[in-house]
């Protein structure tokens, strides 16, 4: 073991050497890096507060998931626990460790939201918060300083990249027929698979060390499970929807303006969750997940017909029912 892993290990457990009773309030903030909580944020703040932003951060969640599966598979690190048993697994990931997505997540994330609202007091709120994230991260063990600090680097890289090439791009494709542009979605989203699969089958082929399998093992009762390609299918399914769903609804009405009461606003949200917790579970429920590819590609047309229902199908439906208003 090398002497900066050495130094890295003595700062998780430095950290939780600080006492158990954090153990709970850095889960909570470890949440707020978490997809599944930008997946229910993102849809809340499309339907009842500002589109446009929730279209930045829809697509700002597709593209650090995805770009952070890539990066963690290239360079197969590992988790703290898997090296040194003295660290304990306060979560569970079996996923490669660098960089850290919760610490991405939030730096894309967050940052996006300064970026669009451009208020010195949510800049610093924002920075507070993506800081604790990427500290949760190292007191639950899940990663060492760098996979943080790489993280935050990505993640805003990611932020000034989507706010360079935002306005060039939607001039490029705004004037182009409804049926190019859903080409178009399409096309980047087989991108995103073929990318993940290339990756995946050049970096299989490294062996997982015995080690990290067994302190694995030891910490959480499960092997590490690096080369998973289902997410690829999932985040390229919501993409092609939510993007295919946003370009319709702009095609036949423009943007979806964000209208009527809070006790409305709120009515939308849980109509609209309701409609995701169908999609999700309801079509899990039919959709086979064998033979593997066929599995696959129904999990890519399950989470694209939700990424279809955020930008278009409940949009329609608020319509329909009055809840627009």
């Amino acid at each position: 073991m090398d002497a900066l892993l050495q130094l890295e290990i003595a700062v998780n457990l430095f950290l939780q050497h600080l006492g158990s009773w954090l153990a709970i309030p850095f889960s909570a903030i470890t949440a707020l890096g978490n997809e599944y909580f930008y997946l229910i944020a993102m849809p809340a703040i499309y339907w009842c507060v500002d589109s446009a932003l929730g279209f930045r951060l829809g697509v700002m969640l597709v593209f650090t998931n995805v770009s952070n599966g890539y990066f963690k598979e290239l360079f197969h690190s590992p988790r703290p626990f898997w090296v040194d048993s003295r660290v304990k697994a306060l979560a569970t990931e079996t996923s490669f460790g660098l960089p850290s997505g919760h610490s991405q997540n939030a730096a894309a994330l967050w940052g996006t939201l300064a970026g669009h609202f451009k208020k010195t007091w949510l800049t610093i709120v924002s920075i507070v918060i993506i800081f604790l994230i990427g500290l949760s991260r190292l007191y639950l063990g899940m990663h060492f300083t760098r996979d943080v600090i790489s993280g935050w680097l990505i993640g805003a890289l990611l932020v000034g990249l989507y706010f360079w090439l935002e306005k060039p791009i939607a001039r490029w494709i705004g004037p182009k027929p409804l049926s190019v542009k859903i080409l178009l979605s399409f096309f980047v989203s087989v991108l995103f698979i073929a990318g993940g699969l290339l990756i995946t089958a050049s970096a299989g082929q490294w062996v997982l060390p015995a080690e990290w399998i067994n302190n694995s093992v030891a910490a959480l009762g499960v092997a590490p499970d690096p080369y998973d390609i289902e997410g690829y299918f999932t985040i390229s399914g919501v993409w092609f929807g939510f993007t295919a769903g946003y370009a319709w609804w702009q095609n036949k009405k423009g943007s979806f303006k964000i209208q009527g009461k809070l006790g409305k606003r709120l009515l939308r949200f849980v109509v609209g969750m309701v409609g995701i917790l169908v999609l999700y579970l309801g079509l899990k429920l039919v959709f086979p997940e064998s033979p593997q590819w066929l599995g696959l590609s129904l999990r890519f047309v399950r989470y694209g017909l939700i990424g279809l229902w955020v930008t278009a199908l409940a949009p329609w439906l608020f319509e329909k029912i009055h809840l627009n208003v």
